[in-house]
């Protein structure tokens, strides 16, 4: 396998976990909205720091994946 094809698949590997974070995320924030009146406030802050944790993973795993598709200039 070529230098090239290896950093394209883990790109792709890293891409795939970004969209789980993704879809987690947004999971969770139409839980938090649904359920806001309802739920207890223990749970409410658990989930706003659950929100918190996924946009900063989202966040380095986009700088992670940007750094990597910068790497393939010279290649």
């Amino acid at each position: 396998m070529s230098e090239l094809d290896i950093a394209k698949e883990r790109i792709a590997y890293l891409k795939v976990w970004l969209g789980i974070l993704l879809v987690t995320d947004i999971s969770v924030i139409g839980w938090l909205i649904t359920n806001f009146d309802t739920a207890s406030s223990a749970l409410s802050w658990t989930a706003a720091l659950a929100v918190l944790g996924l946009g900063i993973g989202i966040f380095l795993l986009h700088r992670r994946i940007d750094r990597h598709i910068e790497s393939l200039g010279p290649l």
